[in-house]
């Protein structure tokens, strides 16, 4: 459910966009591009990848776009969205986190959405669609990934009635469409060494205009793939006060694709070891275990690589915890293992995507 885009810039005036409100109607491969009308935006791509040689890496790959305004435009330079996008190589093998972010508006051509051109990307870090797969490219000083990702299981619309509710209140939510199980092969280049690695990916799309409320600090969000064929998506939205709010949630997702919602007292997401990233100072739990009764699941997270903060270049764009996890535990009475990805949110202070 993540992101930062919201930290960018003092928020326009919310009359000018759309609330996320039950009765949306889905259509794809529309929805997997631009909402104009919507305030806030983001496309949020992670993944394991291995290579032949047992070498690990984590990625994350997130496209933002902040509106600013809607006034009609004069130039191609004129500013009504800005895009920012953070890119990230957990070399997990080599023991080192590597991080980039980039900020553009639109211009010509510079950063966007389109779907006529079934594309998202911000300078040559891009997303193209071609029907069921997309291919992903991003090139940095140090590594290059050149991905093809492939769907097995069609596109998960999370939440209730088709909106995600993140506080109390109309509007107070998101339309949060997850790619809960994305194959994912291709080449990573690091340090001028090539790699052809596989593995699988997540991809998260929301669009909304309001979020979080002002008592909320920051979240917990998991996505984890088991090795029976099943997806969890969970996350533990956290108050000031030290509380969990009552509007965390989830979704698990079968083997066979069909999804089921799960409400926050449905789970329990409970840390336990905590790390401090010594160039930050910033503390966050990187040990877990993650219970939900109903489905007979019960999992110990933990990660194979501490260090994997994206500490932010401003003071728009604080620091968080963003990395590759292992999973195992039980499932309905069977041993279950995997991987997947942990973001953590307001650990140095607290988030601000409330208007």
């Amino acid at each position: 459910m993540p992101r930062l885009a919201a930290f960018l810039m003092v928020l326009p005036l919310l009359a000018q966009y759309r609330a996320a409100l039950p009765g949306y109607r889905y259509e794809f491969p529309r929805d997997h591009f631009n909402h104009p009308n919507f305030q806030t935006e983001w496309w949020y791509y992670t993944g394991n990848l291995k290579a032949a040689d047992g070498h690990r890496f984590g990625f994350e790959l997130t496209f933002f776009r902040q509106a600013v305004s809607r006034a009609a435009r004069t130039s191609s330079w004129d500013v009504n969205d800005v895009y920012l996008a953070h890119l990230a190589l957990s070399d997990v093998g080599g023991r080192q986190y590597l991080h980039l972010e980039r900020l553009n508006r639109a211009g010509p051509g510079l950063a966007g959405a389109d779907l006529v051109q079934s594309r998202i990307w911000n300078g040559n870090w891009e997303t193209r669609w071609r029907g069921g797969t997309q291919h992903l490219h991003a090139v940095a000083d140090r590594f290059t990934l050149r991905l093809l990702l492939a769907s097995l299981k069609p596109p998960v619309i999370n939440g209730r009635d088709g909106v995600s509710q993140k506080a109390a209140g109309p509007g107070r939510a998101s339309y949060y469409i997850s790619l809960t199980r994305l194959s994912a092969r291709g080449e990573l280049t690091l340090d001028e060494r090539k790699f052809q690695v596989e593995g699988t990916a997540w991809m998260d799309h929301e669009f909304f205009t309001h979020l979080l409320d002002p008592s909320q600090a920051g979240w917990d969000w998991f996505s984890l793939q088991l090795d029976d064929g099943s997806e969890l998506m969970l996350y533990r939205l956290r108050r000031k006060d030290g509380t969990v709010d009552p509007y965390s949630a989830g979704t698990y997702v079968d083997p066979l694709g069909h999804s089921r919602f799960l409400a926050g007292d449905a789970f329990s997401l409970d840390p336990g070891e905590r790390w401090t990233n010594p160039d930050s100072g910033t503390t966050y739990p990187l040990r877990w275990r993650v219970r939900v009764p109903s489905l007979n699941i019960e999992l110990e997270v933990s990660t194979p690589l501490a260090n994997q903060e994206f500490i932010g270049g401003s003071r728009f764009a604080p620091s968080y915890w963003e990395g590759a996890i292992d999973i195992h535990g039980e499932s309905s009475g069977h041993s279950v293992k995997g991987a997947g990805y942990l973001e953590l949110t307001g650990y140095d202070h607290p988030v601000q995507l409330s208007p």
